[in-house]
Formats: structure tokens, C-alpha cells, sequence
């Protein structure tokens, strides 16, 4: 069957155009002004409305365990509120446990993600162990359609000496493979934190407090020296604060390949949310790296403004109040992550494109060009292009209202954002030709498919 989306406002990384796109299947047939409509063909009208690529969250995480407890967003709950926020596309990281192997740990994401995902998905793999084995297992990755690594810089069940970094990244330098790291020194964190309880301190407050800014610029700093010596581009994930962006145009100037992720948390908030009177709201920020001052969060607008940040992920790491409260009494034991996945695109649309701090194009190329081409899915995916997947976000730029987590089918049953006015709002969602996404409503018809992916082409 052909479906032709008529009138409409296509969006593309270079700027928009009025076209008509021409959808049969699962693929986009054709883009173009006045297309003439096949016999047969459904028309969908697209009046006044954005089409948009369907956006891309290249850093979830569901069904994931930590600290004590599993995230409330499992794969069917978290692709369904990734539907509503218009991503079509998720990636998560499949996690081996220690000292396992990485099929191990593919092996599980699968099981957790097939037939239960209703978004498409795919994998980064997490490197927690360094040896013989695992370099060996490399290969077997990109058999298997993972071209993308995770390694931690802190966390003990999961980071890497900066050592095992360097022989990691130059046998991903063999393969043309890509790496995101989560950048903070957990030495001095774990000295800091030691210090807050010695004083008898164990408020919300103490989190953004022992993980300052200038220790993620630091590690920041060290990873990217390490990335030079091996030689090898690197993915700064969650990137939170200015310091650590002039580590990475430091890197720039000297030649390395260093791409920038950051996420609507430390676009939107402050630190001042870790101050709130009330133990359970504080504790519903509590993330790693913290959320940063004003200063960094402008630093991050205007990064994202020049093209020095190349994506914008969430982060999906969603626990419900009474999770974050297992951390009563003791900061470090508050589970760790923050909902978002369903709210980015419409966020980013009001606080960025409708405040002139970024344009369309920008908007498109962080959720949707962007991640398609670092990750290895352009172009069947991150484009409305003929050939591409038919993954569709139609925005209606008049339908405005207000975030509230009683509105939203995250299991998490509270948002970060509660109250946040929102400019426009999604109408339609398609997955490669079907409804997913009805007047903020799921269909139920979409399934998810897994994608393999390639090398980076960004």
C-alpha cells in the first residue's frame, strides 16, 4: 500500500523545503513538490505541519540493573514511551555481566529486547573487562551488527584502567570502530564522597557536590590524550559543562576526531534541583554527571549552536520514586539516571528552535542525522529520503501543552520536566510505514526490528 503525507514541511540537517513525501512499504518511495497521487493511495494531510526524520535516542537504558534494584522502563515500556516522543530508533547498551564475555551480554540485551520492542533498536556493546578473549570477541561484534562500544572511567564493577583503554581503543582503531565514554575521575569521587560522610553529610546535595564539574573535565582531558596515543576518534557521552568542552577544542585543534553527546537534562535544568526541600523530589535528579550550573548549560546552547556537539540523547534511565528513595539516608545509594526518552524532541523543539538558540536543521541533525551517520544506520535511517526507512515525526507547531507525568506512559510515574510549558507537539508517528503514534496516543501496531549497523560516516 502507498501512503502519500501531502503539504507538509520537510526537515532535512540542511535546512526545510515544502514537499510531499510518498511512502510504500516500509521505504520512502519519493520526496517532491506536487506528487501525483497513485491510485489507491491513502493521503494523509500534512498542512502546516513539520515532518521530521524519525528521531534517534542513541543512549537508553532499560531493564537494566543498579543499585539494588532494575530500571522501571523495560523494553516494552520504554519503545512505547520512545514512540510517543517521536524516536523510532533506540540504542541501547547490552551489558555483559563482570568478567563475562561480550556474547554473553548480547546474548541477554536480545533476550530482554526481541519481540518485546516496539521502536527499532539496536545495541552498543560495554567493554567492563579487558584480555585476550575480549579483543578476540571484537570481530564476532561486528558480525553480529555492533559496530559501537561503551567504556566507564569510574564506577568499579565497570571501569576500565587507563591502560586497558588504550589497547581497547587501538584494536577498535583496527576494525574502524567507534567508542562512547563516560568521562569522571572516580578516584578523587570516591575521595570526596568519603570526605561528606566523615563530616556526618548525606543529603541529595552531596552528588553534584563530589562529582564537580572540573573532575569530568579531567577525565575528559585524560581520555582524550589516551585517544591520541591509540589514534583513534572517541564519543564524549553526556557531555555536562563547559570545562570539558574546552578539553574536547583543545583535542580538535590538534587534529583528533572527538565526537559530543549531551542531553536535555543539562540543557534544561540546574544544580539548584539537588537543593529542594523535599529528600524524594531532589532525589529524582540524581544522575551521573550531576546536572551543572547555568553557566554550563549556556555553554551547551551555544556548542550545540556552532555544530560542536554532534547529538542529543537522554540518558533514559528511569526509576520511580520509591527506587530513588532506597537512597534515604545515604547519596550514594540513590539510583542513578533520570526518565526522557519520551519528552526530548518536543523539549528540544520549544527551548531550543522556538527560542532561536538552535534551527530546524540543527534540530534534525542532533536527533536524527547525527546519530544515523555516527552509528552506522545512514541512510536507511535519519533522513526522509527515497529509500530511506518510512520513519516519520509530523510536529504540529500549534499544539501546545504543558509536560505532566500523569500524560505520559513511562512507568517511571514522574518527569524531570513536570510543568515545563511545551510549544507544538507531536501529531503522527510512523515506524517504517505504520502508525505508531496517533494524536499522542499508540496504536499498538508498530513492532520493532533490530538494525544492524555499520561503520561510522559522520
Amino acid at each position: 500500500m502507498k501512503i502519500l503525507f501531502r503539504g507538509g514541511t520537510v526537515v532535512s540537517g540542511k535546512g526545510t523545503k515544502k514537499a510531499d513525501v510518498l511512502v510504500e512499504g516500509e521505504k520512502i518511495l519519493r520526496v517532491g513538490r506536487s506528487l501525483p497521487l497513485p491510485d489507491g493511495a491513502e493521503v494523509i494531510d500534512a498542512s502546516g505541519l513539520l515532518l521530521l526524520p524519525g528521531f534517534i535516542d542513541a543512549h537508553t537504558h532499560f531493564d537494566l540493573d543498579v543499585a539494588g534494584t532494575t530500571t522501571c522502563d523495560d523494553f516494552e515500556s520504554g519503545s512505547r514511551a520512545a514512540l510517543r516522543g517521536g524516536t523510532t530508533t533506540v540504542i541501547d547498551f547490552a551489558a555483559p555481566d563482570k568478567g563475562e564475555t561480550l556474547a554473553s551480554g548480547l546474548r541477554k540485551w536480545h533476550e530482554k529486547a526481541d519481540g518485546r520492542c516496539q521502536c527499532d533498536y539496536s545495541f552498543h556493546m560495554t567493554i567492563d573487562t579487558w584480555n585476550s578473549g575480549i579483543a578476540r570477541e571484537i570481530d564476532d561484534m561486528y558480525a553480529a551488527g555492533i559496530s559501537s562500544f561503551k567504556m566507564y572511567m569510574t564506577y568499579p564493577a565497570m571501569m576500565l584502567s587507563d591502560g586497558e583503554i588504550y589497547e581497547a581503543l587501538c584494536k577498535l582503531r583496527q576494525k574502524g570502530g567507534i567508542c562512547g565514554v563516560h568521562c569522571e575521575n572516580s578516584g578523587v569521587i570516591d575521595a570526596l564522597v568519603a570526605d561528606c560522610k566523615a563530616r556526618g553529610e548525606n543529603s541529595v546535595g552531596c552528588h553534584p557536590r563530589t562529582r564537580p564539574a572540573y573532575l569530568e573535565a579531567e577525565a575528559v582531558s585524560r581520555l582524550l590524550r589516551i585517544a591520541q596515543a591509540a589514534d583513534t576518534p572517541v564519543v564524549i557521552v553526556h557531555l555536562t559543562n563547559r570545562e570539558a568542552l574546552l578539553e574536547v577544542e583543545n583535542a580538535r585543534k590538534r587534529g583528533q576526531r572527538v565526537y559530543v553527546e549531551t542531553c536535555p537534562q543539562y540543557l534544561l535544568l540546574d544544580e539548584s534541583v539537588y537543593d529542594l526541600p523535599d529528600y524524594s523530589q531532589a532525589a529524582g535528579y540524581v544522575c551521573a554527571p550531576p546536572i551543572r550550573a547555568e553557566a554550563d548549560r549556556n555553554a551547551l546552547w551555544a556548542a550545540l549552536r556552532r555544530g560542536e556537539i554532534q547529538t542529543v540523547s537522554t540518558d533514559h534511565c528511569a526509576f520511580t520514586p520509591a527506587q530513588k528513595d532506597l537512597g534515604r539516608g545515604d547519596f550514594t545509594k540513590i539510583p542513578g539516571g533520570l526518565p526522557g526518552v519520551e519528552t526530548r524532541g518536543e523539549l528540544l523543539y520549544t527551548y531550543g528552535v522556538t527560542t532561536r538558540k538552535i534551527s530546524l536543521a540543527a534540530m534534525c541533525r542532533v536527533l536524527a542525522e547525527n546519530p544515523a551517520k555516527l552509528y552506522g544506520m545512514y541512510p536507511r535511517k535519519g533522513v526522509i529520503a527515497a529509500g530511506a526507512d518510512a520513519d516519520l515525526v509530523l510536529y504540529d507547531p500549534a499544539a501546545d501543552h504543558t509536560v505532566r507525568a500523569c500524560d505520559l506512559v513511562s512507568r517511571a510515574q514522574y518527569t524531570p520536566y513536570e510543568g515545563l510549558a511545551v510549544r507544538g507537539g507531536i501529531r503522527q508517528v510512523w515506524l517504517r510505514g505504520v502508525k505508531a503514534v496517533d494524536g499522542g496516543v499508540l496504536t499498538g501496531a508498530a513492532q520493532g526490528v533490530f538494525i544492524p549497523r555499520g561503520k561510522n560516516t559522520l
